[in-house]
């Protein structure tokens, strides 16, 4: 052989490498996640990412996945997850990839790091990381399904500085809180998430939260806000977001937008026109949301924040002082525009569904409404909300039936909206099974397709697509994921359009949606035929600040 034919050889060969691939996908109707309608095509995968999209029929693959009458898609991006503890004890994040979740964002007002050395002894197992960087590299070490992302907390930061103290940082503490914020996106945080209805984020001014966003503002992060007002004062809630954006000069996004309470459902043509108006202006003021009418939260939302100053010890001593436990029970049953008073927004006591009770002596209470107890107690419904709290070492969850579907449906259909499921990702299996979680940690995005899209037609799925993909990836400045295009990340969801659909229920939440067939995460199968492989190939993603 001379050596024109050896060089011919090694060109058919590496030709022949180039078009052989780890992993075809073929056949199905692919939705690039741009908002264009689906195409027939074909998706090459090589390591963890896309290397061709088209006609391949003819290319050999080690592995070959017929979509015949499937979705293809990229995988959707949680924009609101509480996966963050979760994922600790449990890797596969079920609940979401059984939904076609492959990045999980965290961060409403609470986040991982940075942790002092007081935070670090109140968990009740010692963290292996200080920093919220330190956090997110901890899971891709442990190993974990789904690819991971996280804001850094309001609330964290200001626990790591003052403590719960009601009261403003001076100088020197606000430097310090500010440094805390620079190095969480230094280290590849999103941006500064807030959760102000609860204490200590309540005692937080507009000033404060302004001062830090300034800090992300230099990283080209953005924030994100559980606003001070889902009722009562929302309108003047979203001003104060908008402020913040103007002049820390970011983009701002409202977590989960509702508008709660009977007598608020009517406000929600000024809040759209509020938000309009703001992005008109060229304000970068964008929202997301869950596709239920209820929300979840701890049961102690129904009492004052001034109450729950200090942490949950000196919480539980003003309950045992029957002069600060009257005035509490007063406020809790008076209308106020002060604070966000979860108890009269629910607007009946039967509105309010207990699911979770860390004290064991409760748990069969679980499933059971605060009317209901408060019967068996025979005693007031406020009373036993405060009686429940002063009787439990830990945490009580509950959930509020506050918004109007109507809204919900007018929410969906907005161009600038994205989905969160507000919850962990749970497998319907073991402990789990002990307390009720909200359905939207099991349903959230299978319902937005199954009810809203093919049921309901308020939205086309390629819209629907795009708004789980590549416009939260955008917003969140993510390269290489997001869309079905080469070279990025093989992050894809195939789905059955016609099948897909929640099937958890407020009554009986542990059932996991239906119709999604196959999840790849960095183009690894975590979900086979409906059921997952144990293959973590998650990966941490960072924001624009992160250094390398």
């Amino acid at each position: 052989m001379n050596w024109t034919q050896i060089l011919g050889l090694t060109m058919m060969m590496a030709l022949s490498a180039c078009t052989s691939y780890e992993l075809i996908i073929k056949n199905g109707k692919v939705y690039d996640g741009t908002g264009k309608e689906a195409l027939r095509a074909d998706i090459a995968i090589r390591g963890d990412k896309i290397i061709k999209i088209g006609n391949l029929s003819s290319a050999k693959a080690k592995s070959i996945v017929d979509a015949q009458g499937l979705a293809v898609a990229p995988g959707f991006i949680n924009m609101l997850s509480w996966a963050n503890e979760s994922l600790l004890t449990d890797s596969r994040s079920m609940s979401d990839i059984k939904q076609g979740v492959t990045l999980e964002v965290m961060g409403e007002g609470w986040s991982m790091g940075p942790l002092n050395e007081t935070m670090k002894k109140a968990r009740s197992t010692p963290p292996a990381w200080a920093t919220l960087g330190g956090y997110l590299r901890h899971l891709e070490q442990k190993g974990i399904a789904t690819n991971v992302a996280s804001f850094v907390g309001a609330t964290t930061i200001r626990i790591n500085v003052l403590g719960y103290e009601n009261r403003a940082p001076n100088a020197q503490e606000l430097l310090q809180m500010q440094a805390l914020v620079r190095q969480a996106m230094e280290e590849g945080a999103m941006g500064l998430g807030s959760s102000l209805v609860y204490p200590p984020a309540f005692f937080a001014s507009t000033e404060e939260l302004i001062a830090l966003c300034q800090v992300v503002s230099q990283y080209k992060g953005m924030y994100i806000s559980h606003l001070r007002s889902e009722g009562n004062k929302l309108l003047e809630a979203i001003d104060e977001l908008i402020k913040i954006s103007k002049e820390a000069h970011l983009p701002a996004e409202i977590y989960h937008l509702k508008v709660a309470g009977t007598d608020n459902w009517a406000k929600y043509p000024q809040v759209i026109a509020k938000i309009d108006s703001a992005r008109a202006q060229g304000l970068p003021i964008t929202t997301n949301m869950y596709t239920y009418i209820a929300g979840g939260t701890g049961l102690d939302a129904c009492v004052p924040p001034w109450a729950q100053e200090g942490g949950y010890d000196e919480f539980k001593k003003r309950l045992q002082n029957p002069e600060i436990r009257a005035k509490i029970l007063a406020e809790m049953q008076s209308p106020t525009d002060k604070w966000e008073n979860f108890f009269r927004l629910a607007g009946n006591p039967a509105n309010i569904l207990t699911t979770y009770f860390e004290e064991d002596s409760l748990k069969y209470l679980v499933g059971k409404n605060i009317a209901q107890i408060a019967q068996m107690r025979r005693r007031e419904p406020a009373e036993v909300i405060l009686d429940l709290l002063s009787q439990t070492k830990g945490s009580i969850s509950a959930i509020y039936f506050l918004m109007d579907e109507a809204n919900v449906r007018q929410q969906v259909a907005l161009p600038y909206m994205t989905f969160g499921s507000d919850e962990e990702s749970l497998a319907a299996e073991g402990a789990n099974l002990q307390f009720n979680s909200h359905p939207r940690a099991y349903g959230n995005f299978a319902r937005l397709l199954g009810k809203y899209v093919r049921e309901e037609k308020i939205i086309s799925l390629s819209e629907a697509i795009y708004r789980l993909t590549a416009l939260p990836a955008s917003r969140l400045k993510i390269k290489d994921r997001g869309r079905l295009a080469v070279g990025y990340y093989a992050d894809i969801v195939v789905f059955d359009p016609d099948k897909i659909q929640d099937k958890a229920t407020f009554a009986q939440p542990h059932q996991y949606a239906l119709g999604v067939v196959h999840v790849w995460v960095n183009g690894r199968q975590v979900l086979r035929n409906g059921e997952p492989t144990g293959a973590t190939p998650g990966r941490a993603v960072w924001g624009p600040g992160k250094k390398k």
